[in-house]
């Protein structure tokens, strides 16, 4: 019995999910053209994609401030521990980082990519990526960053940063992405 309120569960939340995907369509093909733009950064990127991450060369951003190698701003990947949505303590302090940037920065916009490991059915992890991506807006928002400047996209486990089928590739692929 528990195993079948665990499916209605989940089939309930699936639903819910793709009729909000429905009804807002244009964000999702908006938030989805974004992502496409992030692959062209790629190209630089080494062996493992450490370099990649989303990130272009920042030439647009005000100030540099995002290219600092120095700056809490560097930090860009916002990791989870297994089958939670909660940040991680570690994470604080960049999360408050990125909120205070966006608050300085109105017209700046970032979107946030969750991902998850390979564990668990694509459904299941598609909204697990949701479920982090959204815990970071909702922190970044109460931080005094605007709803308006943050999109959202989930890949689930559709792109890991990390080939591989063990603990420290799963830690890798457990993730959110600011890309600016």
């Amino acid at each position: 019995m528990k195993g079948t309120m665990l499916k209605l569960a989940l089939v309930i939340t699936m639903s819910a999910a793709l009729a909000a995907c429905s009804s807002n369509k244009a964000k999702t093909d908006s938030a989805q053209a974004g992502a496409r733009t992030t692959d062209q950064g790629m190209a630089g990127a080494g062996a493992n994609g450490a370099a990649s991450q989303g990130l272009g060369d920042g030439s647009n951003l005000a100030g540099g401030a995002l290219n600092d190698p120095n700056s809490p701003l560097a930090v860009r990947v916002i990791y989870f521990d297994y089958d939670s949505a909660n940040i991680r303590a570690d994470f604080n302090d960049t999360v408050a980082a990125h909120a205070a940037y966006l608050a300085q920065n109105a017209s700046t916009i970032v979107t946030l990519e969750g991902h998850a490991d390979e564990r668990g059915s694509r459904e299941y992890n598609l909204a697990l990526g949701e479920n982090r991506a959204m815990a970071v807006r909702k922190q970044l928002v109460l931080l005094g960053a605007a709803a308006g400047q943050i999109k959202i996209v989930s890949y689930g486990e559709e792109r890991p940063a990390v080939d591989g089928h063990d603990e420290g590739a799963y830690e890798r692929n457990r993730r959110v992405e600011l890309v600016y």
